[in-house]
């Protein structure tokens, strides 16, 4: 995925999965680490990240989960290099959905260590997801 660095302006090439967290290229920023997994790539890219995750579980039908969206891409940038944020289509990923239990979307799942911490169903305004990511999600970060 191609992210634009929030400090220079830099497009870097950031990868669905790494070790570290994703930095610019040019100035070395933190960048905001946003991705898709699907069944197949879940575990590399969630269960295996070196930071907390929010799972986005949605599809693109969905109203709220399209209100959501940016409220996500916007706090990935401001939490950049604290959490990961995966987007998972609900529709693509049967068996993803399956193990998280989705009955409702958008379904908004923390994990840290490949565990499950938190859980959000239904859109939420801004400073609710910011606090539910920080204390829940995070740990109180």
């Amino acid at each position: 995925m191609i992210t634009p660095c929030p400090s220079c302006g830099t497009k870097n090439r950031v990868p669905a999965a790494a070790t570290g967290t994703p930095r610019c290229a040019r100035c070395k920023s933190t960048l905001p680490w946003i991705t898709d997994a699907d069944d197949s790539s879940f575990a590399e890219i969630a269960e295996r990240s070196p930071l907390p995750v929010v799972v986005d579980l949605w599809a693109p039908w969905c109203g709220p989960c399209r209100t959501v969206s940016p409220i996500l891409e916007q706090l990935a940038g401001e939490l950049a290099g604290r959490c990961k944020v995966v987007k998972v289509n609900v529709d693509d990923a049967p068996t993803t959905s399956a193990r998280f239990g989705v009955q409702g979307i958008p379904t908004l799942v923390g994990l840290r260590d490949g565990r499950e911490v938190a859980r959000q169903v239904g859109a939420a305004p801004r400073e609710r997801l910011r606090t539910w990511i920080t204390g829940d999600v995070l740990g109180g970060g």
